[in-house]
């Protein structure tokens, strides 16, 4: 293959996804926007907003990438089955968004202290995080997998997707999910 080839397919590729990818980020400032009046109740909680965001990124990039190698290797199948491989993939990821939710409110808990900022209790911000990273983890995993796995059927190379998907999921489900989670946690205090 040429390089004009090469890069028109992966242009063709992702150019559909990345102008979704924008309409997402749109849409999670909105909800950010809607979370900013829980910010009084919850000191911190804007501190963890781009953690949680990165976050999210970083764990389930790893993922995609993991299933992409997986797929361009034919050690994975694109559905939905019991693989070993894919097991292992999802399981770690998943035990990983969740411990990193835990961590970033601890740590976040800790920094503010220790800068003599205003903070919420720890168990308020780890118990945001929690909800928030558990229910993000369930999603982005089902639709990380399903978007990946059609977009392989389909002739798209995984490689070009896992970025854009990631980022878009994180952030669409990344921001709902804190939103929840904040009113599910004033609820219960």
């Amino acid at each position: 293959m040429s390089v004009r080839h090469d890069f028109w397919s992966i242009y063709r590729e992702a150019l559909p996804i990345l102008i979704v990818a924008l309409g997402g980020g749109l849409f999670a400032g909105l909800v950010l926007e809607s979370i900013i009046e829980s910010v009084e109740r919850f000191p911190g909680l804007l501190v963890m907003v781009p953690v949680f965001l990165a976050t999210r990124g970083n764990v389930y990039g790893a993922l995609g990438g993991r299933i992409s190698s997986g797929l361009h290797q034919g050690l994975i199948e694109p559905r939905f089955e019991w693989d070993e491989r894919l097991v292992n993939a999802v399981l770690a990821s998943f035990i990983n968004g969740i411990g990193i939710s835990i961590a970033i409110g601890v740590i976040t808990w800790v920094a503010l202290l220790l800068i003599g900022w205003e903070v919420a209790a720890l168990y308020e911000l780890v118990a945001i995080m929690l909800v928030a990273g558990a229910l993000t983890s369930v999603v982005m995993i089902a639709g990380l997998l399903g978007l990946i796995f059609l977009g392989y059927k389909h002739g798209y190379d995984p490689d070009n997707l896992v970025g854009p998907i990631v980022t878009t999921l994180g952030d669409i489900f990344g921001m709902l999910f804190m939103l929840f989670s904040v009113s599910f946690v004033e609820v219960l205090i």
